[in-house]
């Protein structure tokens, strides 16, 4: 059985890969396990961290799951990233992995913006958590942006700040969890293009080398 390592910004995608992607990739023989950042207010921490991980355990696959809102300033390729959303994230993603040595386990990647933008991808999933007013907020947000990852990085207006106006009380990591789980890797990655690039990356290198 192959092995991965989720490098996570924090406890709320620590969760999602426990409760959710986890059970998806273990239908493809790989065993998914998430390891805290703790803390990536500077990219020399993320750095020394993933090299760490990746030469302390090589029979291991490490890949993140890190925001691009709010990525330390210095993290190689975010001053020169230019073009669509897209387009800047994959360029960051791909210079940090040029910076770190082109490691061959590593597969350095962003959540655009951050995780709960993905839980946009159907918002009927908040039902239980959200009345039928806040779900029409919900979806009044998301229909205002070309997909749920474009929801945008501003302090007072990212998916999570939206989310917990809209529904006092919302536990990121309980809740969050709950609505993802509703809506499924499958889901999520029907609308939110980026996610799905490394979801198929993932799926690729889980088959490589089956039988």
């Amino acid at each position: 059985m192959k092995r991965l390592i989720v490098y996570c910004e924090g406890p709320t995608e620590e969760q999602f890969v426990t409760a959710v992607l986890a059970p998806y990739l273990w239908k493809m023989n790989v065993s998914a396990a998430p390891k805290g950042a703790g803390g990536v207010s500077r990219y020399n921490i993320i750095k020394k961290d993933l090299i760490r991980l990746c030469k302390g355990d090589p029979t291991a696959t490490i890949t993140t799951m890190l925001d691009y809102y709010g990525l330390p300033s210095d993290t190689q390729g975010v001053a020169n990233a230019t073009g669509t959303l897209y387009e800047k994230a994959q360029h960051i993603e791909r210079t940090v992995e040029e910076d770190l040595g082109n490691l061959d386990n590593l597969l350095f990647n962003l959540t655009v913006h951050e995780h709960e933008g993905l839980l946009f991808a159907r918002t009927s999933a908040f039902d239980g958590i959200a009345n039928e007013k806040q779900l029409a907020e919900l979806q009044n947000i998301c229909d205002s942006f070309e997909t749920p990852e474009h929801i945008n990085d501003s302090f007072d207006t990212s998916p999570s700040k939206r989310i917990e106006k809209i529904i006092p009380g919302y536990s990121k990591v309980n809740d969050g969890t709950k609505v993802a789980l509703n809506i499924g890797i499958d889901g999520i990655s029907a609308k939110c293009k980026h996610f799905d690039r490394w979801i198929k990356k993932l799926t690729t290198w889980a088959k490589e080398g089956a039988q």
